[in-house]
């Protein structure tokens, strides 16, 4: 091989080795949202292959068996991916300081860097201190997935808690609607105050872990019929719901719980290239119809809840708090294959028209 096709090979190899590197930092170590190129083709031919198996299956128990193994999966081969970004870069870097042929310099560049130590760079110092690196990278690639995953299952840990107790408190698959009839139930309905600050918190964290931690979209929780992201829209709409509708005493935490929700959503949403509005109008459409609310009125009546009597007024203001997260709700439901719950998962994104 010509010195200038070794030439060009290097440097191809080093390119590859940084773009290694630097994809791994960016989702393994860097603590803020950032798209990776290499991250986003592994997760998507693995999101296709796993979509083209599951048509195999028909219930949804048998499809979400198999999508639990997406996002372990998606991690693994990434790794896998990046260790033979490397390999693959190192046989073009050998490929010049050795001049030993491709064949050699690929065995030596993978001795290194899974240090077998069957392959030799011989007694040049240069050509060793490369070797030394690849081994290095290989070993710090293992270190930082190791590192990796028990943040990412403490994160999942402390999101399922409260998912899994909104199955106590809004059913199963959960409502908002009933949400608030068992709060009624109970003599609770002054005690919501808390349940929204609660959740403004489970959504401050939502919002960090699951942009600067993507593959946290895509855990799904432990039986299938939960979802994080049902959870969410469940208690969104109960918030929204008691801030227009129910006639108890204003409280603010209801209002703050819903903003940190839709920004938590919309930041996600983002973060995945979804398209949507961050500041829409309050008439704009929601995928809601009033004939829904009327229904979901009737039913919070039928429970004995205390409702401002302008339905009217109730559904501006209803709608006027829904538009802030409807789409992204609807495309991240989509997007995380979640089970079918009430006014989440149910239905499609609203069709708007052109320029709005």
């Amino acid at each position: 091989m010509s010195l200038l096709l070794e030439a060009l090979a290097c440097i191809a190899g080093v390119a590859l080795v940084v773009l290694a590197i630097t994809s791994a930092l960016r989702v393994l170590v860097v603590p803020r949202s950032s798209r990776d190129r290499v991250a986003r083709t592994v997760f998507g031919s693995m999101r296709r292959l796993f979509e083209f198996w599951a048509m195999r299956y028909s219930t949804y128990a048998e499809t979400d068996r198999l999508m639990s193994w997406y996002a372990p999966s998606g991690l693994l081969m990434l790794v896998i991916v990046w260790l033979a970004m490397v390999l693959v870069g190192y046989t073009g870097i050998f490929l010049l300081l050795t001049g030993d042929g491709l064949h050699d310099s690929f065995i030596l560049s993978g001795s290194s860097l899974l240090t077998l130590g069957f392959a030799s760079p011989g007694e040049d110092a240069g050509t060793t201190a490369v070797a030394f690196s690849e081994a290095a990278i290989g070993l710090i690639l293992i270190a930082l997935l190791i590192a990796y995953l028990p943040a990412v299952y403490s994160t999942f840990s402390r999101r399922e808690a409260l998912v899994g107790m909104l199955e106590v408190r809004a059913g199963s698959p959960p409502s908002s609607v009933e949400l608030l009839a068992r709060y009624q139930r109970i003599q609770w309905l002054g005690r919501l105050g808390d349940l929204w600050e609660r959740w403004e918190a489970w959504f401050v964290e939502l919002e960090e872990t699951h942009t600067s931690l993507a593959a946290l979209n895509f855990f799904r929780s432990p039986r299938p019929e939960r979802s994080w992201i049902t959870a969410a829209g469940t208690v969104l709409d109960a918030a929204a719901l008691t801030s227009s509708t129910v006639d108890i005493p204003r409280d603010s935490r209801a209002d703050l719980c819903i903003r940190a929700g839709y920004l938590a959503l919309q930041n996600i949403a983002s973060f995945f290239g979804i398209p949507h509005d961050a500041h829409p109008r309050a008439d704009d459409p929601i995928s809601i119809s009033r004939a829904e609310f009327d229904a979901a009125y009737d039913r919070l009546l039928a429970a004995d809840i205390p409702l401002k009597a302008d339905r009217d007024d109730c559904w501006k203001h209803f709608a006027g708090w829904r538009v802030n997260y409807d789409t992204v709700l609807l495309a991240l439901a989509e997007l995380t294959a979640a089970p079918i719950a009430e006014w989440v998962s149910d239905r499609g994104p609203v069709k708007r028209p052109q320029g709005l």
